[in-house]
């Protein structure tokens, strides 16, 4: 318990003490964001690496204070050696991104090099659907293989997509990498644990620039880093023993606990896409369809929005973690609804919060 408390303060407090001499270089050598175009939601000039201050506090917490016990654990060196080389190449090509600017044809190689690192050399990958849908038998590898590739596509990029408004992405990461922590904990798994806690701390200073007012955006170096943490999370909270699952967490299936912690993005993201290709244009071009921006529409500022979007996630995973419904499937309609209602809910609302 010590040492995810020091992981997360670590972190946290590099964030916190570096990131105004970041702001303070970012501006000077004017590695900022303007708000040139329409779909941009500020008004002035921001910078846009904080992944730098969050990849090296996260990479510096977890370094100092990976458990030394793990050391004899295959599985923790083997994650561990793959995370960090993935970790490296994704923030590279995200600062890349962020200062001049990177062709699509070589983020997609990038990835493809990373998903082949993650899945096929460092085994990480997602093995069974634990019961959900009726499914308990392991998938065959070529099947594994393919789903943990899609899982990784869909979750970086859904990161990457809710980034549109002050602290809503570094807000959903740091949920969705606390909620990682706690389980993690109480499974018994102290180095995920320290790792999920080392990014929340990194994020949690983050937010205090990044909340509106932002002074300072996670940028793609940013969202890179923190959506192939989460992927890595993700992977290893479904693959949980179910000899490990905590107690509290009994009738929770791991499965949808963690399409839960994700849920916001994931939804958010299948909702763009959907749009997008019914009006026969990329699913990856730019546009101001997203949930968040419906909710600028209304009225609302930054920080309703982005509040309301962290009680939404919050809903959704407490949900998925308490409802005392043994069956897995139905477990993840009970879900799948409750993140549907509250969507129509949200798309309803046509006043700002009094």
């Amino acid at each position: 318990m010590l040492f995810i408390i020091l992981a997360f303060i670590t972190s946290f407090f590099v964030v916190l003490l570096g990131t105004p001499s970041l702001i303070k270089v970012a501006k000077l050598k004017h590695l900022v964001d303007e708000p040139s175009e329409e779909r941009k939601l500020h008004s002035r000039s921001v910078p846009t690496i904080a992944g730098v201050m969050i990849f090296s506090a996260f990479l510096f917490s977890i370094c100092i204070w990976f458990p030394a016990h793990a050391i004899s654990n295959t599985q923790a060196i083997n994650d561990f050696k793959y995370l960090i080389a993935i970790l490296v190449l994704l923030f590279f090509v995200g600062v890349k991104d962020d200062i001049i600017g990177t062709a699509p044809i070589y983020k997609l190689i990038s990835h493809i090099v990373v998903g082949f690192i993650l899945v096929m050399m460092g085994n990480i990958r997602i093995e069974s659907m634990h019961g959900l849908f009726g499914v308990s038998d392991p998938f065959p590898e070529e099947a594994s293989v393919f789903i943990s590739l899609f899982v990784y596509i869909v979750i970086v990029n859904a990161i990457n997509l809710i980034d549109g408004v002050d602290g809503l992405a570094g807000g959903v990461g740091f949920i969705a990498t606390l909620t990682f922590g706690i389980w993690f904990q109480l499974a018994g798994v102290s180095y995920l644990s320290i790792i999920s806690f080392s990014l929340c701390g990194a994020l949690a200073g983050f937010l205090i620039f990044n909340f509106n007012p932002a002074r300072i955006f996670m940028g793609d170096s940013g969202s890179l880093t923190v959506g192939a943490i989460i992927t890595f999370l993700s992977i290893r909270l479904i693959e949980t023993p179910a000899n490990a699952v905590p107690e509290v967490f009994q009738y929770s299936n791991t499965a949808v606990v963690a399409m839960a912690i994700l849920a916001y993005p994931l939804i958010d993201t299948l909702r763009v896409f959907t749009i997008r290709a019914k009006n026969g244009v990329s699913p990856f071009s730019a546009d101001r369809n997203h949930i968040h921006h419906r909710l600028l529409s209304f009225g609302w500022n930054h920080r309703r929005t982005t509040i309301t979007l962290y009680i939404y996630t919050s809903v959704i995973i407490l949900v998925a973690l308490f409802i005392p419904v043994p069956d897995p499937t139905l477990n993840f309609a009970i879900c799948v609804g409750v993140a549907l209602l509250l969507t129509l809910v949200l798309f309803y609302m046509k006043k700002p919060i009094q």
